[in-house]
């Protein structure tokens, strides 16, 4: 049985199923094939306590941890509202081909029109072809304003 929860992290079985999960995530080739650092796995759980624009979700499957989503609220300034944006994906390898993905999908969409969000955005690898199906069936779209002025890139500067 699958069930799909908005993560409480103070409970200490949702923040360790969260690590996991995402470890698992990290060391996938999607992930960047690498684990956590130990430094993250002290410390991630009590940083995102700390912020209250976080919305990590949870999907269990008779109770193990199967995949998970953390999201983080911004804000749309041409909308006037705020948005999700959806920073990690995954599901377990052992739980793929089941349809968590989307099942996920549609509770963060739910939520997200829940609580007045105006979009969800999320950035995708341009080589995880299943991710992309998946995404677009759930109505996602690259980014664009002005299709002249082509799409948005996802660009990053490390500090």
């Amino acid at each position: 049985m699958l069930t799909l929860m908005t993560a409480d992290l103070h409970q200490e079985q949702h923040g360790k199923d969260l690590l996991m999960l995402l470890n698992a995530y990290a060391l996938d080739p999607m992930g960047g094939s690498e684990p956590l650092s130990d430094e993250c796995k002290a410390n991630l759980i009590s940083e995102l306590r700390k912020r209250n624009n976080i919305v990590a979700v949870l999907a269990y499957v008779d109770g193990q941890a199967a995949g998970f989503s953390i999201g983080v609220e911004g804000f749309s300034t041409f909308a006037c509202r705020a948005l999700l944006n959806i920073h990690d994906f995954a599901v377990h390898p052992d739980f793929r081909g089941r349809g968590i993905g989307k099942a996920m999908m549609e509770y963060i969409s739910q939520l997200a029109i829940d609580k007045g969000y105006c979009k969800l955005t999320l950035e995708v690898l341009e080589g995880n072809l299943p991710a992309q199906a998946l995404y677009r069936a759930q109505g996602f779209a690259p980014y664009e304003l002005n299709p002249a002025m082509g799409g948005a890139l996802v660009m990053q500067k490390k500090l």
